[in-house]
Parts: structure tokens; C-alpha cells; sequence
């Protein structure tokens, strides 16, 4: 009876807690998309209705649910992040993100921190990691969020109220927050970004190559030798972790950055094609179909009337 009366606790307390943090997110997120904290790390996301597809580059993060609900792709792996769920990506990766429950009385509201590789590795010495699971290698999971990470996530987000503490004390309960993310059942997951020498470490370095020369002629064995793996290993890894080949890796950055090409900066078709690294227009409007569900300057007329936002703009080579 004791037991049962301590998880009643627990889950009540985890309840109390999740409502707070809630109340706190939405009084900051008061306009629909991403807004910024006074913590730079920090960032709300708010939806307050149903959206399309839209394009994103998740960079290693923590990332947690409050209300609504979302549809991430990830190569042709679809992860759907419900209420009271967090996110765990150790990898820059392409996604294409999708908010499928939200109103303006209930909209979807999301937390990101931002996860420092450097933070991470600091603790990688001490503490004990959770054994591997056959699906630890994949770069992004979700998680129901427990209390041990929900409390000092809280303890942060208070802190914007209380802006005179908030540069001594959010590097603590970040720590800590780090701690209890290492502890858990994504632990092994989040120490890819930090452990030195190791095969996240190599497939993190290729991944930052496709993402500045996403435009340029991948060659496989080239690729490989830059990051010292062969090229069947990689190819291996690279799967793993991301759910994707490279050949495929680089060809999303390419179309999510065309569709930011011809949303915002107003490139004809042939144009934008070519400035991703495409060297057939027709190619390209086959496989942007494919990628986005609709023909370029549809889809583009589509997301204009919707006024979406654009997608993150890569860093290409000249």
C-alpha cells in the first residue's frame, strides 16, 4: 500500500510540476512559432493549430513536449512526440517536423535546450553511463519525461522570472540537467556527442562536411578518409545514427535548402536547382515532389499562403 501511495505522490507531483512549466511557456510564447529566452540555449516553440510539413534542422537538443502534438520524419522513420515526451537528437539532422493536435484554447507548446558537447563531456568521467540498447545507436529518440528531468528543466524556466540569478544559477541546473539526461535511459545516446574518438565523433564530423558542401559532388571513399573510417563502416554508422545514407543526408539539406531558396529569396526553379548542386532541373522537380509532396512553385504557393516559415539556411561552399 505504501508503494502505491508513493507513486499516487509521484505522478501527482510530476503533474503539478508539467502544469507549472506550462503556465510558465505559454505566458512567454505568446505569437505562434519559436521564441527566444533571456538563457541562449533556451528556446519555446508555440502552434495554435495543425500544420503542414515543414522543414528543420534539429540540432543537439533536448527537447520536450508540454501540449499538442508532433510528427518528426527522419529519413523515412517517423517518431511521434505526444504529451509528456522528450526529445533526445545528438546529431545536426534534416527532419521535417509536423504539429498535428493544437488550437488556440490547447495550442502545442515545446521546450528546446540546446546541448553543449563540451558541458557533456565534462561529466563523461563521472559518471556511470546506462547500458546500451540495441537502438542506442540511432542519433535522436524520445523519452516519457520523468520527474529526476522535469524538476531542474522547471528550475530553469523559473529562473526568466528571476532575471537577476539567471547567469549564476542557470549553468548549475543545467549541469545537473545534464546529469540526470546522462543517468537515464538516453544516456549512452547523448554521450555520442561528446565521446572523443568514437564512431558518433566520425560520423558528426562527416555530417558537418555534407553540411557546408551539401552543394558539391559527394564522393564516398573521399568522405571516408577525412573522417578515418572505410567506406562500408561509414555508410554503416552513418545509417545508423541517422536513419539515412549520406548520398540521402545530402540530398535532403539540398532540397530543405532549395525550398528556403524559393520561398525566400523568390529563385526561379532552374535557379535554385543549380545553387544546391543539382545538375537537372527535371531531376530535381522529380525528387523535391518526393521530399515535400508537391511540385516546387506549388508547394512554394502553398506555403506562401499559409505563411510559413522558411527553413534554416545551410552554409554552402562557393
Amino acid at each position: 500500500m505504501n508503494t502505491q501511495l508513493r507513486s499516487i505522490e509521484i505522478f501527482s507531483r510530476l503533474e503539478q510540476d508539467r502544469d507549472e512549466l506550462t503556465a510558465i511557456v505559454e505566458r512567454y510564447a505568446q505569437a505562434e512559432g519559436v521564441t527566444q529566452t533571456a538563457w541562449p540555449a533556451l528556446s519555446f516553440f508555440r502552434a495554435d493549430s495543425p500544420s503542414d510539413r515543414s522543414c528543420a534542422m534539429y540540432e543537439p537538443c533536448l527537447g520536450l513536449l508540454l501540449q499538442g502534438n508532433k510528427h518528426i520524419l527522419v529519413g523515412e522513420e517517423r517518431l511521434e512526440q505526444e504529451y509528456g515526451y522528450y526529445l533526445i537528437n545528438s546529431i545536426d539532422v534534416p527532419v521535417t517536423a509536423q504539429v498535428v493536435r493544437a488550437s488556440p484554447q490547447q495550442p502545442c507548446l515545446c521546450i528546446t535546450l540546446r546541448l553543449d558537447p563540451v558541458r557533456i563531456g565534462e561529466w563523461l568521467s563521472e559518471v556511470k553511463l546506462p547500458k546500451p540498447s540495441t537502438a542506442t545507436a540511432r542519433g535522436i529518440a524520445l523519452s516519457p519525461v520523468s520527474g529526476d528531468v522535469l524538476d531542474p528543466l522547471l528550475r530553469l524556466v523559473r529562473l526568466l522570472d528571476s532575471p537577476q540569478d539567471l547567469a549564476l544559477l542557470a549553468p548549475l541546473i543545467e549541469r545537473e540537467l545534464l546529469y540526470r539526461l546522462l543517468t537515464g535511459e538516453q544516456g549512452t545516446r547523448l554521450a555520442q556527442i561528446a565521446s572523443a574518438g568514437g564512431q558518433g565523433q566520425q560520423i558528426a564530423r562527416a555530417i558537418q562536411w555534407l553540411r557546408v558542401h551539401y552543394n558539391k559532388p559527394l564522393r564516398i571513399a573521399e568522405l571516408a578518409s577525412m573522417v578515418n573510417m572505410s567506406p562500408s563502416s561509414l555508410h554503416h554508422h552513418f545509417r545508423q545514427i541517422t536513419a539515412m545514407s549520406p548520398l540521402q543526408y545530402q540530398k535532403v539539406l539540398r532540397l530543405h535548402e532549395a525550398r528556403r531558396l524559393l520561398l525566400t529569396e523568390g529563385c526561379d526553379v532552374a535557379t535554385a536547382a543549380h545553387r544546391v548542386g543539382y545538375e537537372s532541373p527535371s531531376q530535381f522537380s522529380r525528387e523535391y515532389s518526393r521530399q515535400h509532396g508537391a511540385p516546387p512553385l506549388r508547394d512554394v504557393m502553398r506555403l506562401r499562403a499559409m505563411g510559413t516559415a522558411p527553413c534554416v539556411e545551410l552554409e554552402a561552399t562557393a
